[in-house]
């Protein structure tokens, strides 16, 4: 039940580009307001109470030039191609009230006297009951490597007339280390000589940590864009290297009565996703006989594209040696079980003997080949297996079908359904039959599914084979 502070306010949005537009506009306008009043504010400088309203002046453009910057960061939008999902780490802490943390001081170069504000000493982490640091004092506050940056700084406003516009980090009693931005001007006498300096001091440490906080998440993005590139890269060096191709024809030699025609086709996922573990191959092996194969493994890059690679090694050289599509599968199972990093993966292997027309096939957690004859289509009803790599020393289990001259069949991974679709792919490639019953070759089959399933969005790489016995 909503809280009954919300109940009469719709949930808050994140601005649309038109918004930031908008308050980028207010900005600069403000900008520019700020930037006339502390014009029309200047004075001879003789005045404590003027002084410190221009240094506010400054701060305050100083504050609405960070406000413009970021802004403008929001309306760019963050790094390209920022990977969806990535930690971003912890959250900066929010900022401080920023003109409850500004303090200022003076001090007078003629009788070496000091006065700071109750806010200095609070940013300083000192007592009000001390007596305020001397110039010569105040550098022991400041660490070590930016007591330079002080000390030029006032040397510049004591001696050059110059004014003070910097930050320096101190190390307060209790240990803590603050970042200090400091504004100021010399005051001078009627000859030009400097008699005090006076000076406007902020505590912007939740400020910079905030924009050190962006910074890096900013890189952060950037090393996973780059980094997810260069998997994306050796994924794709990979797959390229592992054969067949990932399109076209595939040609079989021994054309004749029974031999099969072939076509396949891979769809690389639609989203961001780094390439996966699909495969498809066909292979003349012993006999003049035919493999068939397909399969998808666990994972993503280019470990998941490695471990396909070895895989379909592993397949092509056991059923060179004539091994069977069900002993296949129990072997390759025991292969995945004994990798150093186990993974899981599915797979149907066929052996097509074209000399009786008949298929051996065999699966792992596999969608079954789909049959098309006559201008209907159907599942065949598919033997026992399991997951590879799911159970140690499973066995598989094997049928055997009869096909006929013109039968169709279609073999695929689970990947060509789009996002959002139906639990499987298999109503809708049926559902094709007639379209594929028109088709002359195996390509013309392969075009019709990719027409159908190409064009929707796909979480994850998909593969489709079609083998048409010829007449």
């Amino acid at each position: 039940m909503p809280s009954h502070l919300s109940a009469d306010r719709p949930a808050a949005q994140p601005p649309g580009r038109g918004s930031v537009d908008a308050l980028i506009s207010q900005t600069r306008r403000l900008k520019g307001d700020v930037d006339a009043v502390r014009r029309d504010a200047r004075s001879d400088g003789s005045d404590p109470r003027e002084r410190w309203q221009r240094a506010l002046y400054d701060l305050a453009l100083h504050q609405l030039q960070d406000l413009d910057t970021h802004l403008a960061q929001l309306q760019e939008g963050p790094p390209p191609d920022a990977a969806p999902g990535l930690d971003p780490g912890p959250a900066a802490p929010p900022p401080e009230g920023l003109l409850s943390r500004v303090g200022s001081a003076e001090w007078n170069l003629l009788t070496d006297e000091a006065t700071w504000s109750g806010e200095l000493y609070r940013i300083l982490g000192r007592s009000p009951a001390t007596p305020p640091l001397t110039l010569d004092e105040l550098p022991s506050l400041v660490l070590d490597e930016d007591r330079p940056k002080l000390a030029a700084m006032v040397t510049d406003c004591l001696i050059d007339a110059k004014p003070i516009d910097g930050e320096f980090r101190i190390v307060r009693p209790d240990g803590g280390t603050r970042t200090v931005h400091m504004m100021g001007e010399p005051v001078l006498d009627a000859d030009g000589g400097t008699t005090s300096m006076w000076a406007v001091l902020r505590d912007v440490s939740e400020l910079r940590r905030s924009r050190r906080a962006v910074t890096e998440m900013c890189d952060s993005l950037r090393g996973h864009r780059h980094r997810t590139r260069t998997e994306q890269g050796v994924a794709a060096e990979f797959q390229e290297a592992v054969p067949p191709p990932r399109h076209g024809s595939l040609r079989i030699p021994r054309p004749g009565p029974g031999a099969l025609d072939l076509a396949a086709h891979y769809l690389p996922a639609s989203t961001d996703t780094p390439t996966g573990g699909d495969w498809y191959d066909a292979l003349e092996v012993t006999g003049g006989e035919t493999l068939l194969s397909v399969g998808d493994l666990a994972g993503h890059g280019p470990a998941a594209t490695s471990n396909t690679a070895s895989l379909l090694g592993a397949v092509r050289g056991m059923a060179m040696t004539g091994t069977q599509p069900g002993p296949l599968m129990a072997l390759l199972n025991q292969l995945l079980d004994a990798t150093a990093q186990p993974t899981l993966g599915s797979a149907l292997c066929c052996r097509y003997r074209p000399a009786t027309r008949t298929l051996v096939w065999a699966q792992a957690g596999h969608p079954g080949p789909l049959l098309f004859r006559g201008g209907t289509g159907r599942r065949l009803e598919a033997p026992d297996g399991v997951l590879l790599g799911a159970t140690p020393g499973a066995s598989y289990g094997q049928a055997e079908v009869l096909l006929r001259p013109g039968d169709l069949l279609l073999l695929h991974t689970d990947g060509l359904v789009p996002r959002h679709g139906p639990a499987t792919a298999g109503p809708r490639l049926l559902d094709l039959a007639p379209r594929l019953a028109g088709a002359r070759t195996a390509q013309d089959c392969v075009r019709v599914v990719v027409e159908e399933f190409g064009t929707g969005e796909r979480e994850d790489d998909a593969c489709v084979l079609a083998a048409r016995v010829t007449p």
